[in-house]
């Protein structure tokens, strides 16, 4: 079996739906179980749970083993085993917890995501769209000023009533001072 098309298959079933920080380390000098460790984070329960999905199948229309897939049930920290590789999908708090990096990421192995080759996690990389064009993209929207606050408000009965003055300390409500406690 190739190493390398079963790291391919892997990293294109998370590509697929949109699996992020994705890292590719060697570990065949650190372990005879397997040859490659793949993270990659997802947003939420829902999504690693796809992007497990997405790898098994991916990985099994190109006639690649997968062995078994754990933590599908909660989908904090998923782990596919493809034999040779084992990908673990798990959320960014999960991540930066268990660091994994760390551990594993000895030996990084560069490879082209998304059309580009990403260096490891941490270091910085060119964005596939440049943020500029979100950034001017929600600077020209609309926010509502006073004005259109007040006209959007529904007529009639939807007016405030200002808050009573304070008092000065000690006046009550009759204009009477009242002689103060003792304890």
């Amino acid at each position: 079996m190739d190493i390398r098309k079963l790291q391919r298959a892997i990293v294109d079933g998370l590509e697929d739906v949109k699996a992020r920080d994705i890292v590719v380390f060697n570990t065949e000098h650190l372990s005879p179980l397997f040859e490659r460790v793949i993270v990659a984070s997802g947003t939420s329960n829902r999504q690693t749970k796809a992007l497990a999905s997405s790898v098994r199948e991916t990985v099994k229309a190109r006639g690649l083993p997968v062995l078994s897939t754990e933590g599908q049930d909660n989908g904090e920290w998923i782990i596919v085993d493809c034999g040779a590789a084992v990908a673990h999908i798990m959320q960014p708090a999960i991540r930066d917890y268990y660091r994994l990096e760390e551990i594993w990421g000895g030996k990084l192995v560069k490879m082209k995501m998304d059309g580009q080759v990403r260096p490891a996690r941490g270091e910085p990389t060119v964005p596939a769209r440049p943020a500029v064009a979100r950034k001017a993209k929600a600077a020209s929207t609309p926010t509502p000023s006073k004005a259109g606050a007040k006209a959007a408000r529904p007529k009639g009965g939807g007016t405030r009533q200002s808050a009573p003055a304070k008092r000065p300390s000690g006046a009550s409500r009759g204009g009477a001072k009242r002689a103060p406690r003792v304890r």
